[in-house]
């Protein structure tokens, strides 16, 4: 069995920042990918950020030059720095990893969910 872990959500000011985390563990064999989506209350989750394994990013138009992915191989770990936070930011954020846990078997995987909440 493949875990996703997430930490880190909260309540913050306008303005402000959060650091999310994102730990996977369990039967292992290579991560792909690994990223961040959100789902706001009734609409539908939205890709937020990407990191491949060797490091590649993709960002949504609506947090570049705010946020920034970043991951720990070694750790299996996937973080999300947010910067400058807005309201509309609000919304549960899902990790997601795409990986592999034997040599032919690729699937994906998604946290429980952790919420963020922007708002004065």
């Amino acid at each position: 069995q493949v875990q996703l872990v997430e930490s880190g959500g909260g309540l913050v000011q306008p303005g402000g920042s959060l650091r999310l985390s994102c730990a996977a563990s369990g039967s292992i064999f290579a991560i792909n990918a690994m990223g961040w989506y959100r789902q706001a209350p009734g609409k539908q989750r939205d890709l937020v950020a990407t990191i491949t394994s060797g490091g590649r990013t993709n960002y949504a138009d609506s947090v570049k030059g705010r946020f920034t992915i970043s991951r720990d191989n070694a750790k299996n770990t996937v973080y999300l720095q947010m910067n400058s936070l807005k309201p509309e930011d609000t919304a549960v954020y899902y990790c997601h990893s795409d990986l592999y846990t034997n040599p032919l078997v690729k699937s994906q995987y998604w946290g429980q969910g952790t919420q963020v909440t922007v708002s004065s």
